[in-house]
């Protein structure tokens, strides 16, 4: 499940979920099953066949950073099949070398230091999300731990171009549900706290000196009070606005701008869709920056000197730029037209004179590129994967379709490439792909799950449910408290739509996610299992009861808006609604195969959750497989699970959706951590297993 987050941000490149490779033998060892699959009509029609090494294993670079003086390029790709970061001078990307050494666990996420020669990264054990902080001198490549605290859970709020050997880190030490505010020293690692977080607050905005100015409180009623930090000590809170619950996640302070006079502060309080406004710090006068008519503001572009906003984006369907300052615009528009994709903005030079750009579309994983502003010149980087463009990728269609209730869901749908149009010759086999969150959202744009399905035989849909974010506030809170009910209804009435359109065969339709798509999944397989012919969940939640009595301390400032979202367990009536709502309750009714993956370390949706269905699953005697990953946590990261994973969800849906073809599992386990139950089930699995022994 994912923390709560007023304001969504999109990464560089979109559900590029491909973090693991291992080359597969295409053809060698196949069962009689495997052989007769791959011969069904229709096969031969689909183009090549798209090896899940080259859609999910390591990209070959991706996320590629500035440096803030413009000196460096930084990116993550494969050392020794481990995705690391890499640093090389601007104009000579040739010249790069790994800069960090994760032997095993790929690094996620990094950032520039304002000295632009440091660069600071988080990492855990396991998957157990007790990140830790480091920081890799990019000449030296010394490593240093900012943070030497077990069981500690960091967060990085950032640095300052006026104190660039300096960061600022949360840490829940003192307290494991809040997080202090403290800085770090780069050169030496010296910590230094600046407050306490006593006062049990939320969130902070930094100013230039790394200082906070104003704080976020969580209320009693899931609500929030925005406060102005005051006093020599900052121990004083002034109250500047409060926040409504129904506003809760489509409200809230953006950042401070660099004098210090104002901040910006997304806000959908009388209003729908969240709008982005200027907030003037010594009147409280709000001037409205930037809006649009069916969605909320999704991200902002600010100039990295005043840090005012000068463009926004919101997406619907598609994802569109909104000039706020005209210089900014021009730009924008020169880009649209050169690119013709869909793009980020990656990175900033400090004076941001010149982007890295993430540019793609549904057929074509991101491209980067190299914009210097003042020259109009556009320099192409690298491709994320390269090896893709060989094969034949399929479009992504957006459509909206209406609940029974009268909501509009967009939603996507990626048919096999063979297709010429938005609706198949006739009905295929569908996988319904469900997102996690739930306050979260699917997008328009490249997706590697999509073209793997896609690329064997499958539509492939995605619906954004009533509780997804991004289509404003009512849309949004039309999910409380409806688990299980109207946001599942939302799934089904996007399959019936697929159905009358005759892009799904009814008899042939899986359902599968990860997260809060897990757990619809077990909802798919337990209150509907006239609709699914099989079920995929990836840690998702089984009972919400349990859930919520094992969510981390530190999401403890989340917690009363949640029991509002999804049920109050200190009630009775709360109770009672967290049982109905849950799958494990009626397991009973679980009549489909079903394959059920976890990861034991994981602090959101714990190992029990996925452990208690499987053992009321099998139970009664019913087809489950269940796969462990004894090093992970929520999702798998190191690349021979991953890998593993995705092989073993394809020959699942193989045998029991029945798609057209499949590639075989092959060498796929190799390296990998997993303990099988039910391999039998997943045709060819209990070989693989074997042979690996």
């Amino acid at each position: 499940m994912t923390n709560s987050s007023s304001f969504a941000r999109k990464g560089p490149s979109r559900r590029d979920v491909g973090l693991m490779g291992l080359a597969l033998a295409l053809g060698a060892g196949r069962s009689a099953f495997d052989a007769a699959r791959a011969q069904q009509p229709g096969a031969s029609a689909l183009p090549s066949l798209v090896p899940r090494s080259v859609l999910f294993g390591n990209p070959e670079r991706v996320t590629v950073r500035l440096s803030p003086d413009g000196r460096w390029l930084g990116w993550l790709a494969p050392a020794d099949g481990v995705l690391n970061v890499f640093v090389a001078p601007v104009g000579d990307p040739a010249a790069a070398r790994a800069v960090t050494s994760s032997p095993d666990r790929p690094v996620q996420r990094y950032s520039w230091s304002y000295d632009s020669r440091t660069i600071v990264f988080l990492d855990d054990v396991g998957g157990n999300e007790n990140y830790r902080a480091f920081a890799v001198d990019i000449e030296t490549r010394a490593k240093r731990d900012l943070t030497p605290l077990d069981g500690v859970n960091a967060r990085l709020y950032g640095g300052s171009p006026k104190h660039p050997n300096l960061i600022a880190v949360g840490l829940n030490d003192r307290d494991a549900r809040w997080h202090d505010l403290w800085h770090i020293d780069l050169a030496n690692g010296d910590r230094r706290l600046v407050r306490e977080n006593r006062d049990e607050l939320s969130g902070w905005l930094l100013d230039r000196d790394l200082l906070p100015r104003l704080a976020t409180r969580s209320q009693p009623d899931g609500g929030d009070i925005v406060y102005a930090v005051k006093g020599e000590k900052l121990d004083a809170l002034e109250p500047l606005l409060t926040i409504s619950f129904a506003d809760s996640f489509t409200t809230g302070p953006q950042h401070l701008t660099a004098d210090g006079k104002a901040y910006y502060l997304a806000s959908s309080v009388g209003r729908d869709r969240s709008a982005l406004f200027r907030v003037d710090l010594a009147t409280g006068a709000q001037t409205l920056v930037a809006e649009h008519a069916k969605a909320d503001i999704s991200d902002v572009l600010v100039d990295p000197r005043s840090l005012e906003v000068t463009a926004v984006s919101a997406e619907y369907v598609r994802d569109e730029w909104i000039p706020v300052e005209p210089q900014t615009g021009a730009d924008l528009r020169w880009l649209e037209t050169e690119l013709k994709a869909d793009f980020d903005i990656v990175s900033q030079t400090e004076d941001g004179t010149r982007w890295t750009l993430a540019a793609g579309n549904p057929e074509q994983p991101a491209v980067y590129w190299l914009f210097d502003r003042p020259a109009r010149r556009l320099t192409r980087l690298f491709t994320a994967r390269p090896q893709l463009e060989r094969y034949t990728l399929a479009p992504m269609h957006g459509h909206v379709v209406r609940s029974r209730d009268g909501l509009d869901l967009v939603s996507y749908v990626t048919l096999p490439a063979n297709e010429t149009g938005p609706r198949p010759a006739r009905p295929l086999p569908m996988v319904l792909s469900v997102h996690g969150g739930p306050w979260a959202r699917d997008s328009y744009g490249y997706d590697a799950e999509h073209q793997w399905l896609a690329n064997r035989g499958y539509a492939v849909l995605s619906a954004n449910f009533r509780g997804s974010t991004g289509f404003g506030k009512a849309f949004l809170n039309a999910g409380d408290l409806e688990w299980g009910r109207k946001m599942h209804d939302d799934l089904i009435d996007a399959v019936a739509w697929a159905v009358r359109e005759r892009i799904a065969e009814p008899s042939r339709v899986a359902i599968m996610g990860g997260s809060y798509g897990g757990y619809a999944a077990l909802v798919g397989a337990a209150f509907t299992p006239e609709v699914f012919c099989c079920a995929v969940s990836v840690v998702g939640p089984s009972n919400l009861e349990t859930m919520l009595a094992t969510a981390p301390p530190y999401w403890q400032a989340f917690y009363e808006n949640e029991v509002r979202r999804v049920g109050d367990p200190r009630t009775e009536a709360g109770r009672a609604l967290l049982r109905e709502r849950s799958p494990l309750t009626r397991a009973g009714a679980i009549s489909k195969p079903l394959l059920v993956l976890q990861g034991a370390n994981d602090p959101r949706v714990v190992k029990a959750e996925s452990d208690q269905i499987v053992a009321a699953v099998r139970a009664r005697g019913l087809p489950v497989t269940y796969v462990l990953y004894p090093d992970e946590g929520h999702g798998f990261r190191i690349p021979a699970n991953r890998i593993s994973s995705y092989a073993i969800i394809e020959a699942f849906l193989a045998r029991h959706c029945g798609g057209p073809r499949f590639e075989t599992l092959g060498g796929d386990l190799a390296g990998a951590s997993l303990q099988v139950e039910g391999a039998e089930h997943v045709p060819g699995l209990a070989g693989a297993l074997e042979a690996r022994r």
